[in-house]
């Protein structure tokens, strides 16, 4: 599954800001990848950010454990970097019906 998560920065100290704004080349979306532990972009007002996440589950309802998974991980990541967030929405695609829906 591929996982989207995307959302807004909420409070940011300042420390957060200056960190954000001197690491944002390496947070082009240009640079976006869909990994297990997951991909930050960010835009250049450092107002909305989407964490991209390449989750493989093999139980049942995987879209919504895929969303859960992908959530959890990014309220982690964000409370161990200090940034506030609100608004947090996932976008799943499966893979599988992807590939499976391409002709011949």
């Amino acid at each position: 599954m591929r996982v989207t998560v995307r959302g807004r920065f909420g409070e940011l100290s300042e420390q957060a800001q200056e960190y954000l704004r001197s690491n944002q080349d390496q947070h082009d979306v240009s640079r976006a990848a869909y990994t297990s532990e997951g991909t930050l972009t960010y835009d250049a007002v450092i107002d909305l950010f989407s964490l991209r996440y390449q989750i493989r589950l093999g139980e049942t309802d995987p879209d919504e454990l895929a969303a859960a998974h992908a959530i959890s991980e990014t309220e982690l990541f964000l409370r161990t970097m200090g940034f506030g967030y609100r608004g947090l929405k996932t976008t799943v695609m499966d893979m599988a019906d992807v590939w499976s829906a391409r002709p011949g």
